[in-house]
Parts: C-alpha cells; sequence; structure tokens
C-alpha cells in the first residue's frame, strides 16, 4: 500500500467538510488510509473488484452515488473499474505525479475523498477506466 499524500490541504472548496477526528470515527483504518491519505488497497484484496450485483457504487465518504454497476467491467488489474462516472460533475480530476508517473487521481467532488485514478486505456464508449479503490467504495444494490 502507497500513500502520496496528506489529506486534502484545503477542503474548504468541498461542500461535505469534517474534521480528520470525524474522518477517523467514520471510517476503518483501511478506509481513511485510502480515502483521506491516498493510500492505495493491494490489487485483488478490495470486496468490490470481482463484484458485479446491479446497482450503484457510492461514496465511503458522502454517500454520494458514483459510479453504476453496468459500467464496471473487468480490466485484470485487481481493482474496480468503470468505463464511466454517473456524470462529470461527481468526481473531480487531480494531476499526479507521484511515484515518478504522470497520472489522473480521481477524487470525490462533494468530499473530496480520494477514489483512485482514471486512465484513457478503457473499453468503448468512453475509451476511459477508472481504477477505483473498494475501500473508497460502499455498494447499494437494486431494489425490485
Amino acid at each position: 500500500m502507497s500513500t502520496h499524500r496528506e489529506p486534502p490541504p484545503d477542503d474548504r472548496h468541498y461542500p461535505v467538510r469534517k474534521t480528520e477526528a470525524q474522518w477517523q470515527a467514520e471510517l476503518d483504518p483501511m478506509q481513511y488510509r485510502v480515502a483521506r491519505q491516498a493510500a492505495t488497497e493491494r490489487a485483488f484484496s478490495g470486496k468490490y473488484w470481482d463484484h458485479y450485483a446491479p446497482g450503484q457504487y457510492l461514496c465511503v465518504g458522502c454517500g454520494t452515488v458514483l459510479f453504476e454497476a453496468r459500467t464496471k467491467f473487468d480490466a485484470g488489474c485487481g481493482w474496480p473499474s468503470y468505463w464511466a462516472a454517473v456524470d462529470g460533475e461527481v468526481v473531480e480530476r487531480v494531476p499526479d505525479a507521484s511515484h515518478g508517473m504522470r497520472r489522473v487521481e480521481v477524487r470525490c467532488r462533494r468530499c473530496g475523498s480520494h477514489l483512485g485514478h482514471v486512465f484513457d486505456d478503457g473499453p468503448a464508449p468512453s475509451g476511459e477506466r477508472f481504477c477505483i479503490n473498494s475501500a473508497s467504495l460502499t455498494f447499494a444494490p437494486d431494489t425490485p
């Protein structure tokens, strides 16, 4: 597991703001390390990497719906992968030059929680692959 940033230095531009003590009380240790410190869970270790039930994936920090199960695909990378977020307004894209790489970090636009990264090697129709940590997500199954 790697960490490349501390909690967002200025959460004032996110609508959902909590103290670090509140984040730590609400999230389990892995969720906190990933969502608030931008750590990465080990590949093939998260609870959603091979999960394909119908429903929606929500931000662990604030409950915002981020991804639909219908956009999930097996990228073979060991993390949940989606070809699109529910819309362009729910995620924030942040340049990330950590670990000697140029990537695009994905954060929840409402609370600033680190979700993972987005790459341009995904399937049609978007051509994008949102590579997301399970620890950053909760799941809400479709109800009949």
